[in-house]
């Protein structure tokens, strides 16, 4: 069946993958996050997607996590939607990751294709089907196979896209063909996941982003779309190409977008403090870049 119209977007449509600030001895920082995610909601995103690649959920703990979706449903309130990243390489793990993040105040769980086993198509498509029967909350599929080794295939989201409970993507395949084919074919949700594919997926079908861009300009980020819906693509289009050396610094120089993002806002005296092991932290050399460039796209 044709898709013919964009679905509603179930978390909202400017969506920051949001860092988690440490304290100095590496703590987390939960009023900070408060701070930040309130700043972020200020200023443009109406969700907030936590624990994921940009939170770092590899280096958290399972209290860590739920306790950060707890602090920043506290800071703000239901101004937005609360997307819990959940995924791990282990099924049993990963439901009760979901069911925590329900109990702390989600609205939705994000679930990475698990990784490092290379499960065949089969075996993705009972992981998800899995989570999703016992989290009771929305499921955002997280295709990252860049990252995990395996690719959720446009056919297996096809087929996953009947489970009431599965309701969007974050799509960082870099497959626009693939994408464009499950669009067509189903009313999942789709987020932009890649900065830099934010305008382009948004006109093809998406209904918003999951951006790390997002943490340093907000405002930015929502504007590209706020101008895309007012029929202005030319100013879409402007507003794009005018975020890439930011977006290129952040995510595409060979640094994890943890890093960058984190450098970015320690230089702005925004919450973030430094990075988890093994990650490291960016030279002074990146961080006078990046501040260079945000100064650049947010004064010029």
């Amino acid at each position: 069946m044709t898709s013919t119209r964009k679905p509603a977007p179930p978390f909202g449509r400017t969506l920051c993958a949001m860092i988690t600030p440490f304290a100095e001895e590496g703590a987390l920082d939960l009023d900070g996050a408060g701070r930040l995610a309130a700043r972020l909601v200020a200023e443009g995103c109406d969700g907030l997607v936590l624990n994921g690649t940009t939170g770092e959920s590899p280096t958290t703990t399972d209290e860590e996590k739920a306790e950060l979706v707890a602090a920043v449903r506290g800071a703000v309130g239901d101004r937005a939607a609360l997307v819990a990243g959940v995924g791990t390489s282990d099924t049993r793990h990963t439901v009760e990751l979901a069911l925590a993040a329900r109990k702390a105040g989600a609205d939705g769980v994000l679930v990475v294709t698990p990784y490092y086993s290379r499960p065949p198509q089969e075996a993705v498509t009972a992981h998800f089907l899995a989570v999703a029967d016992a989290a009771g909350l929305p499921v955002m599929l997280y295709d990252i196979p860049g990252r995990t080794g395996t690719r959720i295939e446009p056919d297996t989201m096809i087929r996953l896209a009947d489970h009431p409970g599965i309701v969007a993507v974050k799509d960082c395949s870099y497959d626009l063909l693939g994408t464009q084919k499950v669009l067509e074919r189903t009313e999942l949700a789709y987020y932009a996941g890649c900065d830099e594919q934010v305008l382009a997926l948004y006109a093809v079908g998406a209904v918003g982003c999951v951006s790390t861009a997002a943490n340093v300009v907000p405002a930015h980020v929502a504007a590209i779309l706020d101008a895309f819906d007012a029929g202005d693509t030319g100013r879409a289009r402007e507003l794009q190409l005018r975020a890439t050396p930011l977006i290129e610094a952040t995510t595409g120089a060979g640094l994890p977008g943890t890093v960058t993002a984190k450098a970015l806002l320690s230089r702005l005296r925004l919450p973030a403090g430094p990075v988890r092991a093994p990650l490291l932290p960016a030279s002074r050399e990146a961080g006078d870049t990046l501040l260079a460039l945000h100064t650049h796209l947010t004064t010029g």
